[in-house]
């Protein structure tokens, strides 16, 4: 989900205070970005702001994660990111989780327990989970607040998609500053391909011909990632076609290689004569890639 990544990276650094009002936290007069760079680089969140509420002298510390899925390693990575923080920084922070979309019956976790050996001591750690998808779509759109808008589509809708994104456009052309608009317009389109596997998203957000003349850094980076999941799903597809089923184990590894191999990867796909043969020249270009 890299797409998604750049894309949820994105609205945090430009639009976090929008996700904490979502949070319940309100009187919000100002934030920033802080480093995160003392905690373990791959517990670190999604996002760490300072908060400055009108009702309060000093800033509340917030961690800031977005996740398509309730995946089981969330807890762990939630609780982690409190408990890192608080012996960094001396303070609990606020930690949210921005849940996209629904998978399977469980309930999203919202706290951990952690017990040691003998059972004297044990660590309990809650967070905030907002699952995005019993939020109401014009709930979001009440809040006036256009860092929300790319959140709607995932929402809980109660009118057709093609109205809603309609009303998205319309918001984020009226309400965001001009420098703004195409990346939160490319901003609404990954989170909404999430779900909606439907060619006409880009069009009713604005078409693709706009966004890929703006030169934002951000539209060239999704549409980049975007061309090198359609080079790997067209080389699995293709092995599979030619070997069967069992070729598409080899998309994890595919994950690993990018421009230029996956070029050189089509060609393979179409010439080796079976897939141990194509896993061969798979495992240098992974190496290469992780170089």
């Amino acid at each position: 989900m890299q797409e998604r990544d750049r894309g949820g990276k994105w609205l945090i650094g430009f639009h976090a205070d929008a996700l904490v009002r979502l949070a319940g936290i309100r009187r919000i007069a100002s934030w920033k970005a802080v480093q995160a760079e003392p905690v373990e680089p791959r517990r670190l969140p999604d996002g760490l702001i300072e908060v400055y509420r009108r009702d309060r002298p000093h800033p509340i510390l917030v961690a800031l994660e977005i996740s398509t899925y309730a995946y089981t390693r969330l807890a762990k990575q939630a609780a982690d990111v409190a408990q890192l923080i608080y012996l960094v920084r001396g303070v609990v922070p606020e930690v949210i989780t921005l849940i996209l979309l629904p998978r399977g019956r469980k309930p999203t976790p919202c706290e951990l327990v952690i017990r040691s050996e003998e059972g004297t001591t044990s660590i309990r750690v809650e967070w905030k989970v907002i699952e995005l998808w019993k939020v109401p779509a014009e709930e979001l759109l009440a809040a006036g607040d256009v860092g929300l808008i790319p959140l709607v589509p995932l929402s809980l809708l109660d009118r057709p998609l093609d109205a809603i994104l309609d009303e998205c456009r319309e918001r984020i052309h009226r309400d965001a500053p001009a420098d703004e608009v195409l990346n939160l317009l490319a901003v609404t389109h990954v989170f909404a391909g999430l779900e909606y596997n439907d060619p006409r998203l880009f069009k009713r957000l604005g078409g693709t011909r706009a966004m890929l003349k703006s030169g934002s850094p951000l539209i060239q980076g999704i549409i980049d990632e975007a061309l090198e999941k359609g080079r790997r799903d067209s080389i699995v597809a293709f092995l599979a076609a030619r070997f069967g089923p069992e070729a598409r184990a080899l998309r994890k590894d595919l994950k690993a290689v990018g421009d230029p191999a996956l070029e050189e990867l089509v060609t393979l796909a179409a010439t080796c004569p079976d897939l141990d043969s194509f896993r061969e020249q798979v495992a240098p270009r992974r190496r290469r890639r992780r170089s």
